[in-house]
This record gives C-alpha cells, sequence and structure tokens, in this order.
C-alpha cells in the first residue's frame, strides 16, 4: 500500500490527456526532461567547485562588516 497506486497513476494520466489533450503532453514532458537535466547539470557542477576549490581558510567573525584598517 504505497502513495500511489497503479489506479492512482492511471486516474492521473487520464486526468492530464482530458486537460491537455494528446498533442501538448509530450511537449510538456520534453521541458520537464529539460528541467531536470539542468538541475542535475547544476547540482553537479555546483558540488565539482566546491570539491576543488580549496583555497586558505577565512575568519569569520561578528565584525566582519567593520572596514579593514
Amino acid at each position: 500500500m504505497g502513495l500511489l497506486e497503479p489506479q492512482h497513476i492511471i486516474l492521473i494520466v487520464l486526468a492530464l490527456l482530458l486537460f491537455f489533450g494528446g498533442k501538448k503532453i509530450p511537449e510538456l514532458m520534453r521541458g520537464l526532461g529539460r528541467g531536470v537535466k539542468e538541475f542535475k547539470d547544476a547540482q553537479n557542477g555546483e558540488s565539482s567547485t566546491t570539491t576543488t576549490n580549496t583555497g586558505n581558510p577565512t575568519n569569520t567573525t561578528a565584525n566582519d562588516d567593520k572596514p579593514k584598517v
């Protein structure tokens, strides 16, 4: 007894077909796939830059907003 049973998935697919029509669904799924791909690329790019960035650690204190003299 999962959250989405096969009957629920079939009902959702039928509702999407009725709401958007058969011609619009491939376009929507293509856009969704591109969005997921961009998200994964950004996530992978971000994680690789944070792991390769091994600069000197800086001290952060509450007085960082004061100008340094």
